[in-house]
């Protein structure tokens, strides 16, 4: 937790993702004063971005912060990012009736229902990538990460409870909440007359993909600034909830994404004057 300087690197927890940036803001806005802006600036801190990112919504959703543009600080190499994917954390909960397995009649099969659901799903999956593809991504389609399944308590007791958690990653155009009401659609129709009960129910508040305006003004600065093209990203950032507050955004930071929550993670020396110099700039 405390930063370290070593082999022209600063090592320390949130160096690269994000709180270098922070610093690194208010360095660069301490060249300045009142007298020398035509328009305020504004050095914004929130809570939860790791989690809920509940700070940004409710910053969009007030009036209390005013900007044309708005430069978010996550790692991006100087490179400025101007669309990503959202995020998605989804449970579907599956409740019948346990009972001795010798008799499968005496029971309703959680997971038994979950198999269907699975299968459900990953067809489903296949029909997106089909359905949505987007080649300025990497991974130019949205992903679905099966990634955790509870179930049972013994082998010779009928499952009466199962639980699957995924992660769903659309694609800029593609709606969070649509795709939840397609899929309990069909979940609905692959588990009817099975006499489960289901359940979904959000692990995360979704965070909808983001796409900048097109050309807009802090997206063409950014780019003549670091002499980049801009880039897509697959991580999610609070970007889409400035949009939605009527502000342009444009994702860029000194850090790398390959640093993020990882053990000794670390800003390299070289970043920080670049990084100042091109706020200055702004």
């Amino acid at each position: 937790l405390a930063l370290t300087e070593a082999d022209n690197r600063l090592y320390g927890m949130g160096t690269s993702d994000m709180k270098a940036f922070f610093a690194l803001a208010i360095s660069a806005a301490s060249k300045f004063t009142a007298g020398d802006l035509d328009e305020p600036l504004i050095i914004v801190a929130t809570a939860d971005e790791e989690s809920t990112m509940n700070g940004a919504r409710e910053l969009a959703q007030s009036s209390r912060l005013k900007a044309r543009g708005v430069l978010i600080g996550e790692p991006t190499g100087l490179k400025p990012v101007h669309m990503h994917k959202g995020m998605v954390m989804e449970c579907v909960h599956l409740h019948g009736r346990s009972g001795h397995s010798s008799d499968p009649t005496l029971g309703i099969n959680a997971m038994d229902g979950m198999h269907k659901v699975m299968g459900e799903i990953m067809a489903w999956r296949h029909e997106l990538k089909q359905r949505f593809t987007d080649p300025q991504f990497h991974v130019p389609y949205p992903t679905l990460n099966l990634g955790r399944i509870l179930g049972g308590d013994n082998p010779n007791r009928i499952c009466g409870d199962c639980e699957l958690h995924f992660d769903l990653r659309p694609l800029p155009g593609m709606v969070p909440d649509e795709l939840l009401a397609e899929l309990k659609k069909r979940i609905d129709a692959v588990l009817d007359g099975s006499g489960l009960d289901i359940r979904l129910r959000s692990l995360l508040q979704s965070v909808p993909p983001f796409a900048s305006q097109t050309r807009s003004e802090i997206f063409t600065t950014a780019e003549k600034l670091t002499g980049a093209s801009a880039e897509s990203a697959a991580y999610s950032t609070e970007a889409p909830f400035y949009q939605q507050g009527g502000m342009q955004a444009v994702v860029l930071g000194p850090g790398d994404i390959d640093q993020a929550h990882q053990p000794d993670e670390y800003l390299a020396l070289d970043r920080l004057q670049p990084m100042i110099d091109l706020l200055e700039n702004m």
